[in-house]
């Protein structure tokens, strides 16, 4: 997909450097700072392992309240996880550093890594780089920083959407990399968002944990979580529109509709770019217990092996669909069960549906992007998962990462 044109915002800049995590040669280290001030905030793995750039974060956000965040330093090649006290401490020196280049705190400094589990971060290759980043910090400087963060991705990510808040506008970017171990709880990806408004760090937090559920949390590519999985949302205030306390504030309606939109869009970015994919598919299920139970049943359906194979294969097997709809183990009626691809309908109140027609079913399968909706008839819970299709090349490149 193109990047989109990202402008500057107001009290965010951003350069890229090559710290050598890679042995070939390409940007795998990214230094965005920010205005005094800025608020952050931050949605974090469930995962039970986690990584050391993710305990700091949370741990420095909980002892600031994500009270006047000043830089974010990211590197690619290596995630830093299950690395220990080692792991812990290079994170550490890493911030130090930092913070004393930017006249900061150390807590004043966001982490993350991505790359190979169990490998102890060189920060080194980091803090001997610092000074010759730090010469290119530009306002203008999105595209880079998402090229800098890719690991397996084809193709960097970003979203762009302005906003108006009590009538002054407002900017909103941000980029993520993923493109495999993709699950909801959360994705496994970086994702960095920034805005030019001003919003309090506890309304911001509330903003990003909300949206998060809605966006990052409905996509899945193979159903594996990340150990380093980061979404942090900064506001520098900047923009000179009034700052905002509450997220309920009626002032952030446009605001929140435009954050909303552009995480949705970096997530759904993640699933196109899905390690081998060729399709993009997005499911619905409708007429579940409650939404959580909706929820559960799509994502079943959307990480079955079985069910993502058929999608590579360009085949509509409705009966893999109703087997992982039984297997999710939510209240369903069998005899309501129905199945739908696009505006086609393969089953009907738990049969075959009389209108079935194999060729038109084969021809809508041929499409890169398809949509399946399935009502289970045992309430009004709905919701919606997005994912992609299991192929021969996504083993390949997995079979292939390390080496």
């Amino acid at each position: 997909m193109p990047f989109p044109t990202i402008p500057p915002i107001a009290g965010v800049e951003i350069a890229t450097g090559r710290a050598g995590f890679y042995k070939h040669e390409r940007p795998d280290l990214l230094l965005m700072r920010f205005a005094e001030g800025t608020s952050g905030a931050g949605v974090f793995t469930r995962h039970g392992v986690g990584s050391a750039p993710v305990d700091w974060c949370k741990r420095q956000l909980a002892a600031t309240g994500g009270a006047d965040v000043r830089a974010l330093v990211v590197n690619a090649g290596c995630a830093n996880s299950f690395t220990g006290k080692p792991g812990a401490d290079a994170v550490r020196r890493v911030a130090t550093a930092v913070g004393k280049r930017f006249d900061c705190r150390q807590r004043d400094v966001m982490m993350a890594s991505t790359g190979v589990i169990g490998v102890i971060l060189d920060d080194s290759k980091i803090t001997s780089n610092l000074r010759e980043v730090e010469t290119r910090l530009t306002a203008d400087g999105w595209a880079a920083a998402a090229s800098a963060i890719m690991t397996t991705d084809t193709f960097p990510k970003g979203a762009y959407a302005t906003a108006l808040i009590d009538g002054v506008e407002v900017k909103i970017a941000g980029i993520a990399k993923g493109s495999g171990m993709i699950a909801p709880d959360m994705a496994t990806m970086l994702a960095f968002v920034a805005t030019d408004a001003a919003i309090a760090p506890a309304a911001l937090q509330t903003l990003v944990s909300l949206y998060t559920r809605t966006t990052f949390n409905c996509v899945t590519v193979d159903g594996d979580r990340s150990t380093n999985d980061t979404l942090l949302l900064f506001a520098t205030g900047q923009s000179g529109a009034p700052k905002i306390s509450r997220a309920g504030d009626k002032r952030l309606a446009d605001f929140r509709e435009k954050l909303e939109g552009v995480l949705l869009d970096l997530a759904m970015q993640l699933v196109r770019d899905g390690e081998g994919a060729t399709k993009f598919v997005k499911i619905t299920v409708n007429g579940a217990e409650s939404p959580l139970s909706a929820r559960k049943i799509a994502r079943t359906i959307a990480e079955s092996p079985l069910v993502k194979t058929a999608f590579a294969g360009e085949d509509a097997n409705w009966g893999r669909i109703v087997m992982a709809v039984g297997r999710a183990d939510e209240p369903v009626n069998r005899e309501k069960i129905s199945v739908r691809f696009g505006e086609l309908y393969a089953a009907r109140d738990g049969l075959v549906s009389a209108e079935y027609d194999e060729a038109a079913m084969s021809a809508y399968m041929k499409n890169q992007e398809l949509e399946v909706t399935v009502e289970v008839g045992v309430g009004k819970g709905t919701s919606t998962v997005w994912t992609c299709d299991l192929t021969k090349q996504y083993v390949a490149i997995n079979g292939d990462y390390r080496s």
